[in-house]
C-alpha cells in the first residue's frame, strides 16, 4: 500500500525539484578537463522550517526523497525574537528536523528592523541570514513551503498596492542569486500539507502571528478570502494562482523588452535622452525608468508604481516641473533633454 495522497502530493512535488536542483548542478560543474567525480561533489539543498505544518512538510518530503537522488539534506530555523520563548521554540524545530535525518541543521537569531512594516522587516531578516548561512554551508539552493495559498494572498496584497503586473506574479517558483531559493508547494495547497502532517505523526507549530489581526497577511487570511469566496464562490485562490503565473509571463516578456530596448534611448555619454523614450510603449518605458532608479542607488522594496510615474510625467507631461525625489536619496530631473536620474 502506497502512501497518503496528501504524503504523495508533497514527495512528488519536491522530487521534482531536486531533480531540477540536480541538472542545474550538473550542468553548472560541466568542465571538460575534470572526471565527473571530481567536478560534481553532492550538492546540498537545505529546507528553511519555522516548524509549522507547510515547512515540516516539506522537511520530511527532502528527508525521504533526497537520499535517493544522491542529495545532501540539512535545514535552518530562523529565530526572529519577536515572541517570548522564540529561542526556545527554535530549539524544538532544530531537534525535528533532526529526528527526521537532516544534517547540517542549524538555528540562525536575527534581528528584526522596522523599516517597510513588521512583516516586511521580518522578511527581509530572514532571507539575509538564510542567504549567509547558505553560502557559509556550500549550499546549491534553500526550499521554502509557500503553498497555492500563500501565493493567492500575496497577489490580493500586489493588487491592494496598486504596483503593477509584476506585484500581480506573486512568488516565482525559482528565485534569489543563481536560482538558490525554490518553492515545490506553490501548486500544492495549504490543507495538503497539513493533512500530509497529520498522517505521519508529524508535530506542527501554529505561529500566533499567522492569526494574529495586527498583520496585514493574517487579516487577509482570515477575513479578507473568506469573503471573496463566500461572495465569489470557492476556486478564488486557484484563480488568483493563475493569475500570478500569467502575470509572471507577461512581465518577463515586457522585462526582455525593456532590457532590448535600453540601449537604443541612451546616447553616447549613456544618457536616457526624453525624445526617445517617448515612443517607447508605457510599461517598456517605466520599466527602463524603474532600472535606472535602482542603479542610482532607490532601494527596490521602496520604489513604487506612483515614484515611476511621476518620473515619466518628466518624460510624457513635460511643462518645465523640478525634479523628482525617490527613495534613496535618488533624484531625477530633466535636463537639456536628458533624463538625469542620480543620488541627490
Amino acid at each position: 500500500m502506497g502512501p497518503h495522497p496528501a504524503v504523495a502530493a508533497i514527495r512528488l512535488a519536491v522530487r521534482r525539484v531536486l531533480h531540477d536542483i540536480l541538472n542545474d548542478h550538473r550542468a553548472s560543474g560541466a568542465q571538460p578537463d575534470r572526471t565527473t567525480a571530481e567536478r560534481l561533489p553532492s550538492p546540498l539543498v537545505l529546507v528553511a522550517c519555522s516548524g509549522g505544518a507547510d515547512s515540516m512538510a516539506l522537511a520530511s518530503a527532502l528527508a525521504f526523497e533526497a537520499p535517493k537522488l544522491g542529495i545532501r539534506a540539512g535545514g535552518v530555523t530562523v529565530d526572529h525574537g519577536l515572541q517570548p520563548g522564540s529561542d526556545l521554540r527554535a530549539d524544538e524545530v532544530v531537534l525535528r528536523l533532526r529526528e527526521l535525518g537532516l544534517d547540517p541543521v542549524e538555528s540562525v537569531a536575527v534581528s528584526v528592523g522596522r523599516d517597510g512594516g513588521p512583516e516586511a522587516a521580518a522578511r527581509d531578516a530572514r532571507y539575509a541570514a538564510l542567504d549567509t548561512l547558505a553560502e557559509r554551508h556550500g549550499a546549491t539552493a534553500v526550499l521554502l513551503g509557500h503553498t497555492r495559498d500563500d501565493q493567492a494572498e500575496t497577489v490580493l496584497l500586489g493588487l491592494a498596492r496598486g504596483s503593477g503586473i509584476r506585484s500581480l506574479s506573486g512568488m516565482a517558483a525559482v528565485s534569489g542569486a543563481g536560482g538558490r531559493y525554490r518553492r515545490p508547494f506553490l501548486a500544492l495547497d495549504r490543507q495538503t500539507a497539513r493533512k500530509a502532517c497529520m498522517v505521519q505523526s508529524l508535530p506542527v507549530w501554529d505561529d500566533p502571528h499567522n492569526a494574529d489581526p495586527a498583520y496585514t497577511r493574517s487579516r487577509l487570511r482570515h477575513e479578507g478570502l473568506p469573503a471573496l469566496e463566500k461572495a465569489l464562490g470557492k476556486g478564488v485562490v486557484e484563480a488568483l494562482a493563475r493569475t500570478a503565473q500569467l502575470s509572471r509571463d507577461d512581465a518577463d516578456a515586457l522585462d526582455a523588452w525593456a532590457s532590448q530596448a535600453e540601449a537604443s534611448v541612451r546616447d553616447a555619454a549613456g544618457q536616457l535622452e526624453c525624445t526617445k523614450l517617448h515612443v517607447l510603449p508605457p510599461a517598456v518605458r517605466r520599466r527602463i525608468l524603474r532600472r535606472a532608479a535602482i542603479e542610482a542607488g532607490a532601494p527596490a522594496g521602496s520604489l513604487f508604481a506612483r515614484h515611476i510615474e511621476e518620473v515619466d510625467r518628466l518624460i510624457t507631461g513635460w511643462r518645465g516641473q523640478g525634479a523628482i525625489n525617490l527613495p534613496g536619496k535618488v533624484v531625477a530631473q530633466r535636463q537639456g533633454g536628458r533624463l538625469v536620474i542620480r543620488q541627490g
